[in-house]
């Protein structure tokens, strides 16, 4: 009886170690690269690195994340609306030193906590509370503006219309 368990135990031990194959490669006098298992004349050894594997997420948590985007749509739902009162969509202005001050508005206002965030060609800029926002250095061009409310985790809970504005600014050129 005993032989036969201890049979079975190596087994399950030679299963369960990783198996390592060598992975040879080889040029041949045209430049063809091949790879082989097998070793040859001129070839050397190749060091295959582990294959990356992921962990999905169980279920709970998945469910858990889908109450939690549940929760900022209903904090969202809360704001008729977000947007930009200055700079109009499709302005164009002068301004030589490139700061440009965002002016938004929300209805009904911010709840505690919450803040506006201005995106600019789809960065993140600025953030404030008051409704006022100044961004320093805008380059010459037109650019894409948005506003967002975000709450006091940083997460969007609503996205005002985007608008289009030019910049003109002085050049050493001309």
């Amino acid at each position: 009886m005993y032989p036969k368990s201890g049979l079975v135990a190596g087994l399950f031990v030679l299963l369960a170690t990783p198996v390592f194959a060598e992975v040879y490669r080889n040029v041949d006098a045209y430049g063809n690269v091949t790879y082989s298992d097998e070793p040859s004349e001129g070839s050397e050894a190749v060091e295959v690195k582990p294959v990356t594997t992921i962990t999905l997420p169980k279920p709970q948590v998945v469910q858990e994340t889908d109450k939690l985007r549940e929760e900022v749509r209903r904090e969202g739902a809360a704001y008729d609306s977000v947007s930009f009162n200055y700079p109009e969509n499709n302005q164009a202005f002068y301004s030589g030193s490139g700061d440009i001050q965002f002016e938004v508005t929300s209805t009904p206002g911010l709840q505690p906590g919450h803040k506006y965030e201005v995106t600019l060609d789809g960065q993140p800029v600025g953030q404030s509370s008051s409704g006022s926002i100044t961004v320093n250095n805008v380059f010459r061009g037109t650019h894409e503006a948005r506003v967002h409310i975000v709450d006091e985790n940083g997460v969007q809970v609503k996205t005002g219309p985007g608008i289009s504005f030019t910049v003109h600014r002085p050049s050493v050129l001309n």
